[in-house]
């Protein structure tokens, strides 16, 4: 269990190097890619691209971590990082409380609650849906940029959602003013960032695509969940820790250790930085437990169409090299667009 000092900054003394080296990494390199994509040589833009997209990444996570309370002793603190880490991570549209409940509700109900159904959208215009295919064929996040653009949209069409157009309508004029600046400064950042962001979508649903077998509910942010058969031993029966590798476990800080997933939903207090031992803890040195990217390339390749409406995940099956290869994996689960 964590315990915070009173008077402490960060929520345990151990975390305030990897934490403080963590959220300096995340703004440094997202402000140092800009200027990597403006300039010459293409080499140099490559690297900026990379950078940003791992940036935003970095952000995404220290997000979630926040929202667990694991970064700072004070939730106000918590709500700050996240709400800056939000911007750098191009979700800030959808308030930080707003991605903390829903993400919370996921590890409440055991399930992946999601407010808007893209596939009800899609399954209602063939147009859009063979656009969709085609672009998700040819690797583009079309599934990805819907759920975001969808958090934008909805406040200006659905009087449900009409209480975040605030928001909503100052973030995005903001935002525009920015990458409009960008533009005018450098036509080709402003291009390579988007490339960048595609790159961060296509990385996030990676790895959440496969983090469980959970039903997936489109429901409201607020609505209860039939909890029945949904207990701790579902939870972790239907989780799965896909990591970067379990060779290497250094390689796994590129997506701050959050592959370590079972680790995660059996303790969600633990900080980022100690995942690693608290999954020996738990499941001991075998590295069966553990899923490493190897194994669900094959598979996220196979299934990239299907993923797009099936609604079923998929199974993992035993424990070898191709135990991935019946995992279908989810869309639109992303606790940056649940929202």
């Amino acid at each position: 269990m964590i315990t915070a000092t009173t008077g402490t900054l960060w929520r345990e003394a151990a975390g305030a190097l990897p934490n403080t080296l963590a959220i300096g990494y995340a703004t440094g390199a997202y402000a140092l890619s800009f200027l990597l994509m403006a300039v010459e040589p293409a080499w140099l833009n490559a690297i900026g691209v990379v950078l940003c997209a791992h940036a935003m990444v970095m952000a995404a996570y220290l997000i979630h971590e926040a929202a667990h309370y694991t970064l700072f002793a004070s939730p106000a603190h918590n709500r700050i990082a996240g709400e800056a880490m939000n911007w750098i991570a191009g979700s800030a549209c959808a308030s930080f409380e707003r991605i903390r409940h829903l993400h919370l509700r996921h590890h409440r109900d055991r399930a992946d609650v999601t407010c808007f159904d893209y596939k009800a959208l899609l399954r209602s215009s063939a147009g859009l849906r063979r656009l969709v295919t085609a672009l998700e064929w040819a690797y583009v996040p079309a599934v990805e940029l819907i759920m975001h653009a969808q958090i934008v949209l909805r406040p200006f069409l659905d009087r449900s959602q009409r209480r975040h157009l605030p928001r909503v309508a100052s973030v995005l004029a903001l935002r525009m003013v920015l990458l409009t600046t960008l533009a005018w400064l450098s036509p080709k950042a402003a291009i390579l960032y988007l490339v960048a962001y595609c790159l961060f979508m296509t990385t996030l649903n990676f790895f959440d695509a496969f983090h469980h077998t959970f039903d997936q509910y489109f429901t409201d942010a607020d609505s209860p969940l039939p909890m029945e058969g949904r207990d701790r031993a579902f939870e972790q029966a239907n989780t799965y820790s896909n990591v970067v590798s379990a060779r290497w476990p250094l390689f796994n800080l590129l997506t701050l250790n959050f592959g370590y997933h079972n680790a995660h939903h059996e303790r969600a207090a633990v900080p980022w930085y100690r995942l690693p031992a608290l999954h020996t803890q738990l499941y001991g040195d075998s590295r069966r437990e553990l899923m490493p990217l190897s194994q669900l390339l094959r598979t996220y390749h196979r299934n990239r169409l299907r993923r797009i409406l099936d609604d079923d995940y998929g199974e993992v099956r035993g424990t070898g090299a191709h135990r991935a290869d019946g995992f279908i994996g989810a869309h639109g689960v992303s606790f940056l667009t649940v929202v």
